[in-house]
């Protein structure tokens, strides 16, 4: 085979794979093909100069299959806030929505479990930047009354204006590369 022949062969296997497997920016590189559209996870503390514990904990994914909706995005994300005297509560909600761009995320989730009274079955939503060790968070209840309403949409949250506690924050944001 000439050498002209093999090289445009070769061009021809190169797109007919890159075209079968989606476009590198949707599924990361053509040698290592993303396992998931977009992704929250991690622990951290928030900062707090009084010393409460608040500890937010997220495990939420967009599979690569699911790619073109945020809202099939899956898993969960807890929180809980007590004070020093340890008054205070948690919650657990289940994932209804994430959408990721560049290292911020924003989920959304259905309180499932909690012991905090009158706030089963609401949504929320919660902001994270992942800056590598001075992570940031935003939660909905801070613009909301009473930690968002039932009818509070997907995927909504305020800024990430908290600052997490140092040395706590091992939070990692897959981007969301949508196809526009």
């Amino acid at each position: 085979m000439q050498r002209r022949t093999k090289i445009a062969v070769l061009g021809a296997v190169l797109l007919l794979v890159t075209g079968a497997t989606g476009s590198a920016a949707a599924y990361g590189t053509d040698s290592h093909p993303r396992q998931e559209a977009a992704a929250l996870t991690g622990t951290a503390k928030l900062y707090r100069a009084a010393g409460d514990d608040i500890t937010f904990t997220f495990d939420a994914h967009l599979a690569a299959k699911d790619h073109d909706n945020p809202l099939d995005a899956t898993g969960t994300f807890r929180w809980s806030h007590y004070a020093a005297n340890g008054e205070g509560g948690w919650a657990k909600a289940r994932v209804d929505c994430l959408v990721t761009g560049g290292k911020v995320a924003v989920v959304s989730g259905v309180i499932t479990d909690t012991d905090l009274d009158g706030v089963k079955g609401h949504r929320v939503g919660i902001s994270v930047h992942d800056t590598a060790g001075t992570d940031r968070l935003g939660y909905s209840w801070a613009a909301t009354e009473n930690m968002g309403p039932k009818d509070l949409p997907k995927c909504i949250s305020s800024a990430p204006f908290e600052r997490v506690k140092q040395g706590t924050g091992d939070f990692r944001v897959v981007p969301w590369q949508p196809d526009f």
